[in-house]
């Protein structure tokens, strides 16, 4: 099947395994409404997105989340001509360092050099292997605390 381009983003998240990309492609409102209400906790000028503003079909595609499309992270490397922080050499920068989600600056330090050192294939193939429930197999999204299936607590990030 090939890799999705509009599913690497650049700050190392791979879109693939994002919860706000899981429920946009399967229309999944619940979740989208738990995903508004996460953000707008968290991220500073979320406070009044919809699920309409939050949908998302990857960070380099047309259909960007509200947070993709003001991330500084992403317009940095498209001002650098680079495919992501793995190309480059100020890595980890400030951006990086100032996250706004802790998980988000925890995964991006860990994938970033992966992605470096073993390439994009790799990266997206070991990304999507991660996120899998352990007990039942389920897929699961970046960030979760739990699967939705067999309900055991994890951390996978």
């Amino acid at each position: 099947m090939g890799i999705n381009p509009n599913l690497l983003a650049p700050c190392g998240l791979y879109c693939g395994v994002c919860g706000v990309y899981y429920a946009t492609r399967d229309k999944n409102e619940k979740l989208m409404e738990l995903l508004v209400s996460f953000y707008q906790d968290r991220i500073p000028n979320l406070e009044n997105i919809s699920t309409e503003d939050l949908q998302c079909e990857g960070c380099l595609s047309d259909k960007l989340s509200a947070f993709c499309k003001t991330c500084s992270i992403r317009d940095c490397t498209q001002k650098k001509g680079s495919a992501g922080c793995h190309e480059c050499d100020d890595f980890p920068c400030e951006l990086i360092e100032n996250f706004p989600l802790p998980i988000g600056r925890k995964v991006c330090l860990r994938a970033i050099p992966y992605r470096r050192k073993f390439g994009t294939e790799k990266w997206v193939a070991d990304e999507e292997a991660r996120y899998v429930c352990p007990e039942c197999d389920n897929k699961i999204f970046r960030g979760a605390k739990g699967c939705n299936r067999c309900k055991i607590p994890l951390d996978l990030d």
